[in-house]
C-alpha cells in the first residue's frame, strides 16, 4: 500500500522513501556460467545477460546481515545476474578482468538482475516485494559473517537449497563516492528498475576464494542447469560495513 510517492504502509507501519540501510555486512562471490542456460533461466524478465566473456554470463551469490536499518534487522541471501539495460542495442563483449567490489572492467554501466532473494523475516519480505518486486521468500538464513571464513545457508523447513563459504582477501581502499547501483527485479509479470546506492568500508577481495554446495531444493536445481556447481569462482569479496539507500522502483517492462 502506498501513500502519496513518499512513502508506503507495511503491516501497519509507515516505511518513508528512499529505504535506507544504516549498517550491513556482506560476502559474496562471482562467477560465470554457460550463458544459454542463464539467460533462459531469467526469460521470464525480457532482460539479456551480459557476456563479458564469448558464450559466458556472470551469476553473483551474496549474503547480507543488515544491522540496523528502515526494514529492521534481518538476514538475506541473493542470486543475480550481470544484465544489460533494457532497449539498448546489441551487446559487444567487453574485456575481462578482475576489478574492484563485484565488478568487471568495463562492465559499469550494466545491472544486476536479482533473481532470487530469500530473507528470514516477514517484515522486509512485505515490503521487498510491495515497495520494488523483489522476488522475496522466507526461509531459514543461518549465518556467520564473524569468523575468518564467511558461512551461510539457506534452508527452507531443514531441507537445504544452497551453503557458500568465502574466505576474505586483501584489504582494498573505499570509495570515496557512493556509486548507483540499477537493481532489476520482475515480479508478477513486471520488470522493475530500482536506484540504489550504497557505500562500503572495510572491504576485502580476492580471485576465487568461495565453495558452494547445492542441496536438495528445487532452487538447488535450477542452479544446477546454469552449472553453478562445476563453476569456479571469478572472484570474492567481504564487506564489514555497508550503507545503503533504495529509491522507488519504476516499471520497464511489461
Amino acid at each position: 500500500m502506498t501513500t502519496g510517492t513518499q512513502a508506503h504502509v507495511i503491516q501497519g507501519e509507515r516505511v518513508a522513501m528512499p529505504v535506507r540501510i544504516r549498517d550491513a555486512a556482506v560476502a559474496s562471490a562471482m562467477f560465470a556460467v554457460p550463458a544459454a542456460p542463464a539467460q533462459a533461466v531469467i526469460a521470464y524478465s525480457g532482460l539479456e545477460v551480459v557476456e563479458p566473456f564469448p558464450g559466458r554470463a556472470v551469476c553473483s551469490l551474496a549474503f547480507i546481515r543488515y544491522a540496523d536499518g528502515d526494514l529492521g534487522p534481518y538476514h538475506e541471501f541473493a542470486v543475480a545476474f550481470l544484465v544489460r539495460p533494457p532497449r539498448e542495442g546489441p551487446h559487444e563483449s567487453a574485456p575481462g578482468g578482475l576489478t574492484d567490489l563485484n565488478g568487471l572492467r568495463g562492465l559499469r554501466d550494466v545491472g544486476a538482475f536479482i533473481h532470487w532473494l530469500p530473507v528470514n523475516q516477514e517484515f522486509t519480505l512485505e515490503a521487498g516485494r510491495s515497495i520494488w518486486g523483489f522476488p522475496k521468500e522466507l526461509a531459514e538464513i543461518p549465518m556467520d559473517l564473524s569468523g575468518r571464513i564467511k558461512r551461510c545457508a539457506v534452508r527452507f523447513g531443514g531441507r537445504s537449497a544452497i551453503e557458500v563459504a568465502v574466505k576474505p582477501g586483501l584489504p582494498v581502499p573505499a570509495g570515496r563516492a557512493a556509486p548507483e547501483v540499477s537493481a532489476y527485479s520482475c515480479l508478477d509479470g513486471t520488470t522493475r528498475r530500482t536506484p540504489w546506492t550504497l557505500r562500503a568500508s572495510g572491504v576485502r577481495v580476492r580471485p576465487g576464494g568461495a565453495r558452494v554446495t547445492l542441496g536438495d531444493h528445487p532452487v538447488a536445481d535450477e542452479l544446477r542447469e546454469i552449472g553453478l556447481h562445476r563453476a569456479r569462482p571469478l572472484s570474492t569479496s567481504t564487506v564489514a560495513h555497508l550503507t545503503m539507500s533504495f529509491a522507488e522502483a519504476e516499471e520497464v517492462g511489461p
